[in-house]
């Protein structure tokens, strides 16, 4: 099998097919997607491949010819009608308000100065009115509709989204653009919108209302991205030597509820670069945002795993409420996993795609907490070990620790389910790790235990608790209270038959109940006890 040039960071066709670089061929869902309409929008993650598709369909318009020999829609595709291209690209910085203006302006000089039509010398200087002016003047002098790309059309808002009321004034000013692409129907031929981010059609949609959203339509589930069948075909040479499932473990897993999910190309790409397993997708961009988020939503750790969520929550992005399900969905962090009919509605599971983003995103979230502190991270990572060899002594001081470098996030006056969501978040996030199955709120017996954790044949089952204890209580009636919380935990366990449905597994089963101080203000925890059940 013949090696080719790896396309790593290349985002132009040309490029890729004169450099004969490995190239997947995405034109039968282009056609299928030209054949079905002509205003659509995609919301993909970041890196992956949304330019190159915008770059594709340019070529494809532009009647390049040469570089399509070969592929698909080569056969199927009228090459002696050429559209002109109005591409738009936010891929610059957008941190002041006057930015979003003379990027579209300057990318509006270039499209004049390249298509060799006169334009007026006294130019328009607002680019609402000078994109109305380009599409009309386009058509008139080529005789054809205009073909209109817009890429990361989201980009200036997301770079500014922790500044609500400049994020505002960037999507407005957007909307305003935007709408003139509706306005100016009789000049366009097709319109193609990509982003990360699925704002509501209430919001910067009211502009241009009549996209066509594909992002969760299975028929183009595919249209970004690799599959199992095209490492398999187009990158068998690159295959080789590297273990199929473990590919699959690391970077596998996103799903847009189609029949196949798919990889990121930025992590495959690097992983056949450099062959080795490491986050390369991850390391693209900071979740520091969405950790913020999570704190200001009282959004524990634990609770990722598992969501479920609808279809119009997951499609729906707003500035003036952001909400945790589509924001990390959009973003990559989490993905559609499973799918069900709940009272005539269908609901979506939200999950971690890959382990990539399970560990990274676990292990930045402790960062981001600690403010960086390694010895935090280091203490996590014991925790697991010293658990695994029964050493509940050392676990406990390794967690009073852990826990007392993460200060607690959550102010004021909170239900101990709160508090114990805290603490048994920052727990779960820290022994979360390969070859562990960890299990919240798992039903067993009469009621649900508050983490199971498995690994080989053995088995922990905790209970938390919450204690206040007032601030002047000497340390020896402090610890017996916490201690008296514990046992109390462990006797939950027991009179709940949280651990029946463990006992087949012929292995150890350890009981563990855990006391936290509520409010954090002291030693956390304050106590822990195990038995063996």
């Amino acid at each position: 099998m013949t090696h080719q040039k790896l396309p790593t960071g290349i985002q132009t066709l040309q490029t890729i097919r004169q450099q004969g670089c490995y190239y997947v061929d995405k034109t039968p869902k282009i056609k299928q997607l030209l054949d079905m309409g002509n205003y659509y929008f995609l919301s993909r993650p970041r890196r992956f491949g949304k330019s190159l598709l915008v770059d594709t369909l340019m070529e494809l318009f532009e009647g390049n010819e040469p570089l399509f020999r070969g592929l698909h829609i080569h056969e199927n595709w009228d090459w002696s009608i050429n559209h002109p291209v109005v591409r738009l690209s936010f891929d610059g910085s957008f941190k002041e308000p006057e930015d979003i203006e003379r990027a579209i302006l300057n990318q509006l000089d270039w499209i004049e100065e390249q298509s060799q039509i006169d334009f007026p010398k006294n130019r328009i200087e607002t680019a609402q009115e000078r994109l109305k002016d380009v599409l009309r003047r386009l058509h008139r002098a080529t005789g054809q509709q205009v073909v209109v790309l817009v890429d990361e059309y989201d980009k200036p808002i997301l770079d500014v989204i922790d500044n609500e009321q400049m994020a505002i004034a960037n999507r407005d000013h957007l909307g305003g653009v935007y709408g003139i692409v509706k306005g100016s129907a009789e000049h366009v031929r097709f319109v193609f919108v990509t982003g990360v981010s699925m704002f509501s059609k209430v919001s910067l949609f009211s502009y241009l209302n009549n996209l066509t959203d594909i992002s969760l339509d299975p028929d183009y589930a595919t249209i970004c991205g690799y599959t199992d069948h095209d490492l398999e075909s187009v990158f068998a040479p690159e295959m080789e030597g590297l273990d199929r499932e473990e590919i699959r473990r690391w970077y596998n897993g996103y799903h847009w509820l189609g029949e196949e999910k798919v990889y990121n190309p930025w992590d495959i790409l690097n992983l056949f670069k450099t062959r080795k397993f490491q986050p390369f997708w991850f390391r693209t961009g900071s979740p520091s945002f969405l950790y913020k988020v999570m704190m200001e939503k009282k959004f524990s750790p634990a609770q990722l795993r598992n969501r479920l969520t609808d279809v119009e929550l997951l499609s729906n992005f707003e500035i003036e409420n952001i909400r945790l399900d589509p924001l990390l969905f959009q973003t990559g962090y989490l993905t559609i996993t499973g799918e069900e009919e709940i009272r005539d509605e269908t609901m979506y599971t939200l999950d971690y795609p890959n382990y990539e983003v399970k560990k990274c995103f676990k292990d930045e979230l402790l960062n981001y907490l600690s403010g960086g502190d390694r010895e935090i991270r280091r203490l996590g990572d014991a925790l697991i070990g010293l658990l695994l060899d029964h050493d509940f002594d050392g676990f406990t001081v390794h967690l009073r620790s852990f826990l007392a470098g993460l200060p607690y996030q959550w102010q004021g006056k909170h239900s101990p389910a709160r508090y114990e969501a805290w603490y048994g978040g920052m727990l779960y996030a820290a022994l979360d790790t390969s070859g562990v199955d960890i299990r919240l709120e798992e039903s067993s017996g009469l009621g649900r235990a508050d983490m199971v954790l498995l690994h080989g044949s053995q088995v922990f089952v905790f209970e938390f608790k919450m204690v206040e204890i007032p601030i002047d209580v000497q340390s020896a009636e402090r610890e017996k209270k916490g201690e008296e919380a514990a046992w109390a935990a462990i006797e939950q366990i027991r009179d709940r038959g949280y651990v029946n449905k463990y006992r087949r597994r012929k292995g150890p089963i350890f009981l563990v109940g855990m006391a936290f101080e509520r409010g954090g203000q002291g030693e956390k925890p304050v106590a822990l006890k195990a038995v063996s059940a």
